[in-house]
């Protein structure tokens, strides 16, 4: 008789890290739905040490992020983890890597790409 074995969550998150950047990153769940720091329609242009509740609006939509960019911490300061981030959700979404959180980024954040290739800075 031949048994079936179950991967442990540990077991695929190794054989991920072992595979490295060929795997894309990916959406987790759909963004905003856990996001409530300010209303969708609230999109004001946000850049480096902008502060405040769009900022952690903006955090907590990139951290629908599956993969391996980091989590942000929804704290409401942008700084260079946020930038990071941010300028590398723009590159996924062929947009200019300016940091800068405008419309068309607003809308990606939204609206994430279902992967992303585009190996995350280190």
């Amino acid at each position: 008789m031949r048994r079936n074995r179950l991967l442990t969550p540990a077991a695929v998150l190794g054989a991920a890290v072992a595979l490295g950047p060929a795997l894309p990153h990916t959406a987790a769940a759909t963004p905003g739905q856990n996001c409530s720091y300010v209303t969708s329609g609230y999109q004001p242009t946000l850049g480096y040490g902008a502060t405040g509740a769009a900022v952690s609006q903006v955090q907590c939509l990139s951290n629908a992020w599956g993969g391996q960019p980091p989590r942000l911490a929804t704290d409401g300061v942008y700084g260079t983890a946020t930038q990071r981030k941010i300028e590398w959700i723009q590159t996924c979404h062929g947009l200019p890597a300016s940091g800068v959180v405008e419309g068309r980024t607003w809308h990606v954040l939204y609206h994430p790409a279902l992967d992303c290739y585009v190996p995350y800075p280190s």
